[in-house]
């Protein structure tokens, strides 16, 4: 019996089949540029690469192309009985995984407008893989429902209240999967029970976020009711005054719809360089390009901030933890990141942070000096394998909602 887990961006898709029993990937592809002429998709199985071109209109197309290939990698469709979707969005109702209902699909439309580039991806997705694998279990797990621990205090905003209650304005934080993942394998690697941990734990990649995490749970993050604010990123700004905004709307006569491709398309990274958005570009134009400068102190100076404040929330933090793109493979910004911490018990060992690269297949690693007071771990986040076994646990009449209480198979002991 197969799993699958789906995640669809604005014009990507990717995907990963599962082995139940074992847990472990047998199929892993990527759909990128849906809806281009120059659409294509990369397969992987059994360590080799496959690539087809073929013009993707919608993720109705894609994921029939996927199943195609699937199928020359002699996957069974038959045996594909549940299909993890990673749901950007969930608001105050879902604070965990759910089978997919027509009740669930209506909750999940009301959030269009506001994730116009990944609510509408998703919803085609479900649409299709309910067509495609009618006897499948779909499972939609929500990048907000790790966050739904946050008190009150912290997830509200000093407006209208109107605003809150007929609207739902308010802190809600994205790449929960991944903050719930690396939560947990940090407990293991301290030897402790999760709920027993503090924990300041980085996402730092295109997107990046941070939490904070008192007794295992989240109770704080940089990211607020989009995906648009806290950090600096690749191409979204981070914290911004909200009465700059509308200052440039009202001077440019810009609509929220082209205020909102700025906020996610043309800030960060992006922005400050003029011409980058990767933090490699951006890395090896640093010398020559005073703007590649100022980007990285801009994002380092960000990045502590939030440390600091997180640090100050929890009052003792036994482990900092880096992941994802960036927070897995870049040594210098981590570097940056904890220049300085010194005396807030944060002390980084350079020769273990530069060894410390996910993508010449280090794993989990220590990267802070033996002396250090607080941990800092690079833990490479693996989302999949929550959202799928997420999805056999509902599938099963296993699954938890009560994280803390839930039997996932990456607890335990270091690796």
């Amino acid at each position: 019996m197969y799993v699958m887990a789906l995640n669809c961006g604005s014009s990507s898709l990717k995907y990963q089949v599962f082995d139940a029993d074992s847990k472990e990937q047998i199929v892993s592809g990527n759909v990128e540029k849906i809806g281009s002429e120059d659409s294509f998709l990369t397969q992987k199985y059994k360590g080799e690469k496959t690539q087809k071109e073929t013009y993707m209109k919608d993720h109705d197309e894609a994921l029939n192309v996927v199943m195609q290939m699937l199928r020359a990698a002699s996957i069974d469709m038959n045996e594909i009985k549940g299909v993890g979707h990673r749901v950007v969005m969930g608001g105050s109702k879902y604070a965990s995984s759910v089978e997919i209902t027509d009740e669930v699909i209506q909750e999940i439309k009301k959030w269009r407008n506001l994730m116009p580039l990944h609510i509408p991806a998703s919803l085609m997705g479900i649409n299709s893989a309910c067509q495609i694998l009618p006897n499948a279990t779909q499972v939609a797990v929500f990048d907000t429902a790790f966050l739904q621990t946050m008190p009150e205090y912290s997830y509200r905003y000093a407006v209208p209240d109107s605003w809150y209650r007929g609207l739902g304005v308010r802190r809600y934080g994205f790449h929960g999967t991944s903050h719930l993942y690396v939560s947990k394998r940090a407990a293991a690697m301290l030897g402790k029970p999760a709920e027993e941990c503090n924990l300041i734990t980085m996402h730092i990649g295109s997107g990046a976020s941070g939490v904070a995490i008192r007794n295992g749970i989240a109770v704080d993050t940089t990211l607020g009711m989009t995906p648009t604010g806290g950090l600096m990123m690749g191409t979204r700004p981070g914290d911004v005054d909200a009465g700059a905004l509308l200052y440039v709307m009202e001077e440019l006569k810009l609509s929220p719809e082209q205020m909102t491709k700025h906020l996610n398309k043309d800030s960060g990274h992006l922005a400050v360089t003029q011409c980058f958005a990767d933090r490699r570009d951006v890395e090896s134009n640093r010398e020559s390009n005073p703007d590649c400068e100022l980007a990285l102190k801009m994002e380092a100076h960000g990045v502590k901030k939030y440390i600091g404040a997180f640090m100050a929330e929890l009052g003792h933090v036994d482990a900092i933890v880096f992941t994802a793109g960036v927070g897995e493979n870049d040594a210098l910004l981590r570097g940056e990141f904890c220049q300085g911490l010194e005396e807030l018990g944060i002390k980084l060992d350079p020769e273990k942070n530069e060894k410390a690269l996910a993508r010449l297949g280090v794993g989990e690693s220590v990267i802070s000096a033996d002396d250090s007071r607080i941990k800092i771990f690079m833990i490479p986040t693996n989302e999949e394998i929550v959202i799928v076994e997420d999805t056999l646990g509902i599938m099963n009449k296993t699954y938890n909602p009560n994280h803390l209480q839930m039997a996932y198979s990456f607890l335990g002991k270091s690796r």
